[in-house]
């Protein structure tokens, strides 16, 4: 769900653009044609305009429209804040050639304590003609929210709107509606630049540039302005979740926006345990047969770890079972507070794919190394000589950073015994060249179908030292992992079984392992967080079928390098051992069954000439072996027996 000060921000902007609007539009006269005789084109100004819009109130201390046929007095009139005329009636019969506003105020009061103030400068319409305007500028804006405990401040730069319709933005903030009618647009364009918004938090947010086009909706129940209040009040009373979540649904589906692009955003947060920098260069969002996001250039900073994301895009994304879980929601007899952890999974949004390109990510090798090490022979920036004005004064056993806003010192001659040097910390590099992940339709929350592939995974290998099977390739002379993933799967809700598709790891230098296989016994309660997953897996899952393979790129090799040094044999002489093993150690420990032998004499053909080794197994029972009887199982013939078996080699 969205966090309530991200709502309330969202909500006092969309209600202090409605209030320039308002402003702006109704000081706009009739067509020309329609009133020949009437007063000249003039100049009208009027003071201390203020107008209450829901829980906004709107302060003008001066308003000059110019290029218009009403009086002082009829202006004045249709500004008035009691007046019993509907604005959509006012709009629909006024022109003006420009509305002027120096300074406009903005008064918010919610939710709760919080009073939010936005103050824009020198407001101008222009090219208001029955309740539309042309084209609206503001050249900055202040916000500042001094009580509550969303306390911030914040300034906008230059703000710019085209094709506005104040009549259809009046309609969707202030007249109720069913949500179902036609989408009205109010907006063709909408510019922003030059965003700044701190919180006591320690949080500041800022964004260089905010382009959106072709903004609307639907008229709803309690109209924009009162669904709005609704959800950022949350589960608070008088409002229950029934309420919250209809009207939650209400806002998602009448709001339509065409195209959204976001440039230079950063986020950042002085964090007790170090600050915390968040940037994306541009963010991008198309809605229609363009559907889908994109972030690019993605950048995560704290301290010595950093990580950056070239690309991230996403496709087909879908609101719709958002919304049916919000109105299944609303439509509930609980008036609990909050959201089960099954409902917020079920509030999870479909999505087609997602493919990330260029991730990258920097771990320092010691969290506790200090960032500065002065023995280091690279020179670095000089700074001014020891008592001389200016001179820096670091703490004892520290060097001091160089500011990023400070001017470049020169660089340092070899040899200069002023010369201050830095080495940033080691690192560890996780890097991964491309990523893609496409969903299927959901079920209950869960996707019936997914595929994951990485492609050009790469890590030092004692990140995984540890880990099961991975772990042990440090040992065995590998350094850097370079690795390429696949997983493919579906799950058959009726039928209960999960389709293992395509399992498939494979490393440079190391080999391939593949499986695919079915499992019974699955369902989407699996993931319902009612019992931990692995449990309910346990009792409810089986295993049908499964096929594995695993070719070998030079893993093999390097084991029995390693292997017989610790056993002081040469690696034939080791290769024969484990080849005798195979062929008759494996039968033994298995059974001695014919599956058993043919397993043993597989293993021991791949390991005289390592290259290709499969392994099929399918149960003899239709529902599968279960996982608690392959536990359970007194010895591996006792499995063997409720199998049929087949290996080979190359």
């Amino acid at each position: 769900m969205i966090h309530p000060k991200v709502r309330s921000r969202l909500r006092s902007a969309l209600a202090a653009s409605c209030a320039i609007l308002c402003l702006a539009g109704a000081a706009a006269p009739a067509p020309l044609a329609a009133q020949e005789g009437a007063a000249a084109v003039q100049d009208v100004t009027i003071t201390d305009v203020m107008l209450p819009l829901g829980g906004t109130l709107l302060r003008a201390p001066k308003l000059t429209a110019s290029g218009t046929r009403l009086s002082k007095d009829e202006l004045a009139a249709i500004l008035k804040s009691d007046s019993s005329e509907p604005w959509e009636a006012r709009l629909a019969r006024l022109d003006a050639g420009s509305l002027t506003i120096p300074v406009l105020s903005s008064e918010h009061a919610g939710p709760g304590d919080d009073r939010q103030t936005v103050t824009y400068r020198d407001v101008v319409a222009r090219d208001v003609k029955a309740g539309r305007v042309g084209e609206l500028t503001a050249a900055g804006a202040t916000v500042s929210a001094v009580t509550g405990p969303n306390r911030g401040y914040g300034t906008y730069g230059r703000v710019r709107a085209t094709d506005l319709d104040l009549a259809a933005l009046n309609r969707l903030y202030t007249v109720p509606g069913d949500g179902k009618g036609p989408v009205q647009k109010v907006y063709g364009t909408i510019q922003v630049s030059d965003v700044t918004y701190s919180d006591a938090r320690g949080t500041t947010v800022k964004i260089a540039h905010l382009n959106g086009r072709d903004l609307g909706g639907r008229q709803i129940p309690d109209g924009w302005n009162g669904a709005f209040e609704i959800v950022a009040a949350g589960f608070q009373g008088p409002n229950d979740r029934r309420t919250f979540a209809a009207s939650a649904a209400d806002l998602i589906e009448a709001t339509a926006l065409g195209s959204l692009d976001m440039q230079g955003l950063s986020v950042s947060n002085t964090d007790p345990q170090g600050p915390v920098l968040f940037e994306i260069e541009r963010a991008t969002y198309a809605a229609g047969s363009e559907s889908g996001t994109n972030l690019e250039n993605m950048t995560v900073s704290r301290g010595n770890l950093r990580a950056h994301l070239g690309r991230l895009a996403l496709s087909n994304v879908s609101l719709a079972p958002t919304v049916e879980a919000l109105r299944k929601a609303a439509a509930g007899s609980e008036n609990r507070p909050g959201f089960s952890d099954a409902e917020m999974r079920s509030l999870t949004p479909a999505l087609g794919g997602m493919t990330l390109t260029d991730l990258s990510i920097d771990l320092p090798l010691d969290p506790e190394q200090p960032k500065a090490a002065p023995q280091d022979p690279r020179p670095a920036t000089r700074g001014p000589a020891p008592g001389r004005p200016g001179s820096a004064k670091p703490s004892e056993g520290k060097v001091a950073e160089p500011k990023p806003a400070e001017a470049k010192a020169p660089d340092a001659k070899p040899g200069d015994p002023l010369a201050v040097t830095i080495t940033p910390p080691p690192t560890r590099r996780i890097a991964l060249r491309e990523a893609a992940l496409s969903f299927g339709p959901p079920q209950d929350g869960v996707p019936t179908a997914s595929r994951l592939t990485l492609t050009g995974l790469s890590l030092p290998a004692d990140l995984v030292a540890g880990a099961p099977i991975i772990g042990a390739l440090l040992a065995y002379g590998y350094r850097e992992l370079d690795l390429d993933v696949v997983a493919d799967a579906a799950l058959d809700g009726k039928a209960r079984d999960l389709s293992l598709r395509d399992v498939t790891v494979t490393g440079r230098e190391i080999g391939t392992v593949r499986l695919t296989g079915t499992l019974g016994g699955i369902g989407p309660e699996l993931f319902n967080g009612t019992l931990p997953a692995a449990t309910m897996l346990m009792f409810s899952g089986s295993a049908k079928s499964l096929d594995l393979t695993i070719e070998n790129a030079g893993l093999f090799e390097r084991f029995l390098t390693a292997q017989s040094k610790d056993l002081s044999l040469k690696p034939d002489e080791l290769r024969k051992e484990y080849v005798t093993a195979s062929l008759l150690g494996v039968p033994v420990i298995l059974g001695n069954t014919a599956a058993a032998k043919g397993i043993g004499a597989a293993m021991g053909q791949f390991v005289m000439k390592p290259g290709k080794l499969v392994l099929h197994a399918k149960s003899k029972e239709p529902a599968g072996i279960g996982f608690i009887d392959i536990g359970a199982a007194r010895s591996p013939a006792a499995l063997l027996d409720r199998l049929d078996v087949e290996a080979k080699a190359n």
